[in-house]
């Protein structure tokens, strides 16, 4: 017998089914009816319920905007403002509060730091504040067929999310997120979604918006599966050093033995020093006036991989240092 996705899910407004249609091409239809006997015959969906549903999205143009100019092609003078705020600090002291024990546990079972989780759901959704407002199915809709540049991508996407809907029971009508599909607080896309999040509070569901438990405990999952070392240092600003270009076309992946940047006159501003052995990337970040170099080491590495971008793992890990500051500042005036 054929798995169905359920009534609620396939059953759309007449108004939706006749707004959504009326977007698509011919060819992009018939790539439905394509995908969607894959997902019969690889899954056991019902091929015509899954033509359905896709032909009852709406594609959205605005996504397709919205992905062709993401905030991390900004330069790190203009980037680095939208996520070091006050008010993003703030409410990082506040989440960090009202989850603290729960932070405490899964930092000690994962290794993981607790700013570091705080920080990551505070760029990612303001503690839960912003957690998209596309409807995931039209999202990943749209990208899948109407993105040629990553349809590839988009298309695993979309089955990974039928799979997660069908898994964990996630409206499939409902469910929003951002306009590249990614759900919940710590915005885990599908497939990162069935690898990495976790059932922290045992009811037998991985729901990312609403159990903090979960998403907490997921975030961290994520950092330890991609190889987070406790109690290593992230990033390093540097001063000095010639001929630096050369090691930051070497790539985001740590390469570069912190000696041979030694070598090259390279010194860490900070008091810490780092281990001579150790791998490093060389990062080039446009300050405004001038450009900051800072070693890449592991852990910065383990942060890209959750958004591929040097100017988002910065972010993350200045605002939790931040966050750090002002709730070590708070407890000392208790």
């Amino acid at each position: 017998m054929m798995m169905r996705i359920t009534t609620k899910i396939v059953l759309l407004s007449a108004l939706t089914l006749t707004t959504a249609a009326c977007a698509y091409t011919q060819k992009q239809t018939s790539e439905f009816r394509e995908f969607a006997v894959e997902m019969e015959q690889k899954h056991g969906f019902e091929a015509d319920q899954v033509e359905n549903l896709l032909t009852s999205t709406q594609f959205r143009d605005d996504i397709i905007a919205a992905i062709t100019r993401p905030a991390e092609s900004k330069a790190w003078h203009e980037y680095r403002p939208i996520f070091l705020k006050p008010d993003r600090i703030a409410g990082g002291v506040k989440f960090w509060q009202e989850n603290e024990a729960l932070l405490e546990a899964v930092s000690q079972k994962y290794g993981v730091p607790a700013e570091i989780i705080v920080a990551i759901i505070g760029v990612e959704t303001r503690y839960g504040r912003h957690t998209g407002r596309y409807r995931v199915i039209d999202s990943l809709t749209t990208l899948a067929f109407g993105y040629p540049k990553r349809a590839d991508f988009f298309r695993r996407e979309l089955e990974e999310f039928l799979l997660l809907a069908r898994e964990e029971k996630v409206d499939l009508e409902s469910a929003k997120g951002s306009y590249a599909g990614a759900m919940g607080k710590p915005q885990f896309i599908s497939s990162s979604y069935r690898q990495y999040a976790v059932d922290h509070d045992g009811d037998g569901r991985r729901d990312l918006w609403d159990s903090n438990a979960d998403i907490i405990a997921s975030v961290a999952s994520y950092f330890k599966t991609h190889g987070w070392k406790p109690n290593q240092p992230v990033t390093l600003l540097t001063e000095g050093g010639d001929e630096l270009q050369l090691f930051v076309d070497a790539g985001m992946k740590p390469s570069i033995k912190v000696e041979k940047l030694l070598a090259r006159g390279v010194r860490s501003v900070n008091a810490e020093s780092p281990n001579p052995q150790a791998l490093t990337s060389l990062v080039k970040l446009d300050a405004g006036e001038q450009d900051e170099y800072w070693l890449g080491l592991h852990n910065f590495y383990v942060i890209t991989r959750y958004n591929h971008s040097n100017l988002y793992a910065m972010a993350a890990y200045q605002l939790s240092q931040e966050i750090l500051k002002a709730k070590q500042s708070a407890e000392a005036v208790q």
